[in-house]
């Protein structure tokens, strides 16, 4: 399997994992070993899994502070699947850096179009690219003069 598929399948099993989080509080140990144990597994980027699992929510608190102005709700009031999403994208924004943020905003609206509500994908959306304008102001400028300037 590639390597963008290899992740992609990655961050589906994140997604599990910081849903699972969400709703059970269970141990990272023990929400690891159980996605281990799910089919595919052995198809995903584990490294990639394991870091953007237990960053994610080892700084949950933090990347809920970032994400939170730009919804209009309360951060209790999200479905748990477009929490553990924005909780992902918010993680992937502030310290993976080596992914553009236009991936990662794409790979969270993926996720919202397969495992979220009917309209999910475009809250996502919205929040995680006014997001990125201020996590990565400067590669969004960059972004945006280069689609200007073709």
């Amino acid at each position: 399997m590639n390597g963008k598929a290899a992740r992609r399948r990655a961050r589906e099993f994140a997604l599990q994992g910081v849903y699972q989080w969400l709703l059970s509080d269970n141990s990272i140990a023990m929400i690891e070993d159980h996605i281990s144990q799910v089919g595919g597994f052995e198809q995903a980027d584990q490294e990639f899994f394991t870091r953007v699992l237990r960053a994610t929510v080892a700084n949950a608190e933090a990347l809920r502070a970032d994400f939170a102005p730009f919804i209009h709700r309360g951060v209790d009031e999200l479905s748990p699947v477009e929490h553990a999403i924005l909780l992902i994208g918010t993680q992937e924004l502030k310290n993976d850096l080596d992914t553009p943020y236009r991936v990662v905003i794409n790979e969270a609206i993926e996720l919202a179009k397969e495992y979220g509500g009917t309209d999910g994908h475009r809250f996502v959306n919205g929040v995680l690219d006014r997001l990125a304008a201020q996590l990565r102001c400067v590669e969004v400028e960059a972004a945006r003069k280069a689609r200007g300037q073709s």
